[in-house]
């Protein structure tokens, strides 16, 4: 993340650095994730790419994020899979996301509730895109880091216009295909 071009950072309520799949080869491997895939196919049900690849840092102090969906349920690009993948542990205090479950099938009411996603390290969360979430604050003493991204029908980022000749000599016809070059 410190290597990033500084167009390639968005500070907001959370710093957001784009382009993880031109990051080197250690990132390959987690957009053609077999469950990731696997979840993508019965969710989207048609042919689907990668839109975009990124990692998010909660610094300590980060206020919660309202709930939100990626996409409605009505959207042209409609359905879509989200995923998150734990740099760091996902922890009540740390700004764990939290999901209104069942929401991405109606309208979500204050009794729906939320569920938490915690877990260690490497972990990784796969979410339709219509289901309502957000993350929690981060009230840690420490920054909490993610990877994460999004697939649907088409890309909603150029990649190819941004692909490396490094990235596009490693990779394999499944991430080409993924990533639509």
């Amino acid at each position: 993340m410190l290597a990033a071009h500084p167009d390639d950072v968005r500070v907001s309520s959370s710093t957001r650095i784009t382009d993880f799949v031109n990051r080197g080869p250690d990132f390959d491997e987690l957009y053609i994730y077999k469950p990731l895939l696997a979840a993508c196919c019965q969710i989207i049900a048609r042919p689907f790419k990668l839109s975009t690849m990124h990692a998010r840092t909660l610094e300590p102090g980060t206020p919660v994020e309202s709930l939100h969906v990626d996409f409605e349920r009505e959207d042209d690009d409609w359905p879509m899979v989200g995923f998150i993948i734990m740099v760091d542990e996902f922890r009540s205090d740390n700004g764990a996301t939290r999901f209104v479950p069942g929401a991405h099938m109606k309208n979500p009411t204050a009794d729906d509730g939320e569920v938490m996603a915690c877990g260690p390290a490497g972990s990784i969360i796969i979410y339709h895109g219509s289901l309502w979430h957000g993350w929690t604050a981060n009230r840690s003493a420490k920054p909490r880091r993610s990877i994460q991204g999004w697939r649907e029908c088409e890309s909603g980022v150029d990649l190819k216009a941004r692909m490396l000749p490094e990235t596009l000599a490693r990779i394999g016809g499944l991430a080409r295909y993924l990533l639509d070059v």
